[in-house]
């Protein structure tokens, strides 16, 4: 994990016939906030409280999974292309049962400086506050460099840090950073120094470390197995917990078979 940042899934960039784009299915969460940030094409988020939000390129999905819910995510027909980021982060212990709900934000804050523009995804960078709610100290910042160009960004050294590559790659604080791999910083570091090409894109996520272990098993968070068996049981039952998706047509995701024993990370 970084800070409560626990899972990071890149997808793209990549090009593909019409109708042939990404369906996820019905699927349940819980104990966790799924954070989606679009850079290229759209995708329809649909979940089992009622929303329905076409995300577009710039923008962020969050939906809020606490005690439970269920969503599907599908690009239109007309689309023939991906390129996004979708994180999960996870809640702290007096928000991990909270109700579940979903937030779109169309604009977020951007800054720039030696020809790079940072858009500020989450938390608070360079004076500027993304309006993106989360419940632990966070930061996630997209870097685009629209020159070939060297900055120093300051940190806050009482987070930790990971940077990937998302497009290109770069130089950070003399690490070789590209999509294979990602630069960690560890708490105590103040300020950073970044290089890179034009056209390259990073993305910047941070935080205080998280306050205890979690078990991340499948799409769900939580403390104990004890309550991720009970909800992949709910789930495997269609329980009310997950509510349902009637507008997608499609079958449900159904889990994998359980594990006997999980091993909590921090």
């Amino acid at each position: 994990m970084i800070g409560a940042w626990c899972f990071l899934d890149h997808a793209g960039p990549v090009v593909f016939p019409q109708g042939d784009g990404l369906d996820v299915g019905p699927h349940p969460h819980i104990g966790l906030q799924t954070f989606t940030w679009m850079i290229e094409g759209t995708m329809m988020h649909t979940d089992s409280i009622g929303s329905k939000q076409l995300i577009r390129p710039k923008q962020v999905n969050l939906m809020t999974a606490g005690y439970g819910i269920s969503h599907t995510e599908v690009a239109p027909d007309t689309e023939t292309r991906m390129h996004a980021a979708q994180l999960w982060i996870a809640l702290p212990d007096d928000k991990i049962n909270m109700a579940p709900q979903f937030d779109h934000y169309p604009e977020l804050p951007i800054v720039e400086q030696d020809h790079i523009e940072f858009t500020v995804l989450v938390g608070e960078f360079m004076n500027t506050k993304s309006p993106v709610k989360v419940h632990t100290e966070l930061v996630g910042i997209d870097f685009f460099a629209k020159e070939s160009t060297k900055t120093r960004i300051p940190l806050n050294p009482h987070f930790e840090y990971g940077f990937m590559a998302l497009e290109g790659e770069a130089t950070v604080n003399g690490h070789d950073l590209n999509s294979d791999n990602m630069v960690v910083i560890e708490p105590g570091i103040s300020q950073i120094e970044v290089e890179l090409p034009k056209g390259s894109r990073l993305l910047l996520i941070g935080g205080e470390p998280f306050e205890s272990p979690i078990l991340l098993w499948w799409n769900l968070v939580g403390r104990t197995q004890e309550e991720l068996k009970a909800a992949t049981e709910q789930w495997a039952n269609q329980d009310a917990r997950f509510g349902t998706i009637p507008d997608y047509d499609g079958p449900r995701l159904e889990a994998p078979a359980f594990p006997d024993k999980m091993r909590a990370s921090k």
